[in-house]
């Protein structure tokens, strides 16, 4: 299927590994150049970067200045036809809530919604000008499954969803889409690095981060994680006009995790 995309541009955040990069690999594909925001350059993006695919732009989404930074790159190029927020992080809270600091608190709500937020902002005023336009925001099934483990994650990932829902209502008219993609677990180093959820939790449980990501997966009832490029797929046929009268809509993608309707 063609998904029209061929000489669109498309904004990236959080684009150098994980999902961002599968988008990213996703999009061109499709013929879009991609502006690619993250803070390193990695090998991937600089192979993309050396044919012609991607502009990478290095950029702190958690700083008021980079999410404008990174849209002021693709409107360099005659503008903004796509945006995809996908810049987020989460640190599994083995202390419970007590031990999550303010700090922390504003740490998760800066990168994980804040960062979506500005570079939203930034993005609209060149869709416009294009006449139109697609905004897929990476959420999270933790928008609306709440885990004490991750709180402050889950808080800022429901306030995400709950953003992009709002203004799918006032851009509408504009010829504008705004729609979420909200995962489970993704095969990803989030979840698998060293540092990351499962060996975090493995390291306080007493278990191998192998058990925890076993047991996560066994939630789902395909009995395994999502794979990076499943989710990219679904981003790119949503931020094209495949899905022209799509908006205002979250779609899950997490093997069955969630059970009820």
């Amino acid at each position: 299927m063609d998904l029209h995309l061929a000489g669109k541009t498309a904004v990236v955040t959080g684009a150098s590994k994980g999902i961002g990069l599968a988008v990213t690999h996703a999009l061109v594909s499709e013929g879009s150049h991609v502006v690619a925001g993250s803070r390193t350059r990695t090998t991937e993006l600089e192979t993309l970067e050396a044919r012609g695919y991607v502009t990478f732009v290095p950029c702190d989404l958690s700083t008021a200045e980079g999410p404008p930074a990174l849209v002021e790159a693709a409107a360099e190029r005659g503008g903004v036809d796509i945006l995809v927020n996908n810049a987020g992080a989460v640190t599994p809270r083995t202390g419970g809530f007590a031990s999550v600091s303010d700090e922390d608190w504003m740490a998760s709500l800066t990168l994980t919604f804040l960062s979506a937020v500005r570079t939203t902002r930034a993005a609209l005023p060149h869709i416009v000008r294009r006449g139109g336009g697609s905004v897929v925001t990476v959420s999270s099934v933790n928008a609306f499954l709440p885990d004490p483990g991750v709180v402050d994650y889950c808080a800022a990932k429901a306030a995400l969803t709950n953003f992009c829902k709002s203004l799918s209502k006032e851009v509408a008219g504009q010829n504008i889409r705004v729609n979420t993609v909200s995962p489970g677990p993704v095969t990803t180093a989030l979840w698998l690095a060293e540092g990351g959820v499962a060996s975090t939790v493995a390291r306080v449980s007493g278990n191998t981060a192998e058990s925890v990501v076993e047991a996560a997966a066994a939630g789902s009832e395909t009995g395994r994680f999502t794979r990076p490029d499943e989710v990219a797929d679904l981003v790119a046929f949503l931020a094209s006009d495949r899905c022209g009268n799509v908006t205002g809509a979250d779609f899950v993608i997490d093997g069955g995790l969630i059970k009820t309707l």
